[in-house]
């Protein structure tokens, strides 16, 4: 009998699934360093198993605004990815795309939500097919959708959709060195994927 929610998950399955995160997160910087025409470092990432509460404390605050990026997933795995970027990730995209700068997210227009629909779709898709070569599932992302909100209502959307996952998520906190004076920004990865799929997950590597 497989999982029915993530809180049943053992050390081991939960390492797995860190370490997924850790080859994903690789694979995003890469992918955003080509698309930003950046030099990017990561360091290792820091994945966690968290409620939703947790996740709004670990970004900031339920009141923190930022941009949510919200992808579903279909096929083999079905759920959703939720990226969630402060300020500072976003005005690195805004000067390398535009040479601009902007005072608050609520501020960016259609070109620059834009660019940020582009870099969701990128670094989704980078994890989406670390996964797939692992596993030789079939993945399908969506069109990120784009939202600038609070953090607490940006995370109300999963939580209310996945409700019978459970309240743990996978949190990916990603940290990334950029250009030539290697700036630190952040950017937090929230994995939703129904238990059916990640029962599938586990059986395909071998771990049910």
């Amino acid at each position: 009998m497989g999982f029915q929610n993530i809180e049943e998950l053992d050390a081991m399955h939960l390492d797995v699934l860190r370490e997924l995160g850790n080859i994903g997160s690789g694979n995003a910087a890469t992918s955003l360093a080509a698309l930003m025409n950046k030099e990017i470092n990561i360091n290792v990432p820091d994945v966690k198993i968290l409620d939703f509460n947790e996740v709004a404390e670990y970004v900031g605050g339920p009141e923190k605004v930022v941009m949510g990026l919200l992808i579903t997933l279909e096929g083999d795995i079905n759920g959703m990815i939720l990226y969630i970027l402060d300020d500072d990730f976003a005005q690195n995209v805004v000067k390398a795309f535009f040479g601009s700068e902007f005072t608050s997210l609520v501020e960016l227009g259609e070109m620059e939500r834009s660019a940020f629909n582009e870099i969701g779709n990128i670094m989704a898709g980078a994890y989406v097919n670390a996964l797939s070569s692992m596993t030789g599932m079939t993945i399908n992302i969506s069109t990120p959708a784009i939202c600038v909100d609070m953090a607490g209502a940006i995370l109300n959307v999963p939580s209310v959709k996945f409700a019978e996952v459970g309240d743990k998520v996978l949190f990916i906190d990603d940290s990334f060195g950029v250009g030539d004076y290697m700036q630190k920004v952040k950017s937090n990865m929230i994995l939703v994927p129904e238990m059916e799929s990640l029962n599938n997950l586990f059986t395909r590597l071998g771990l049910m």
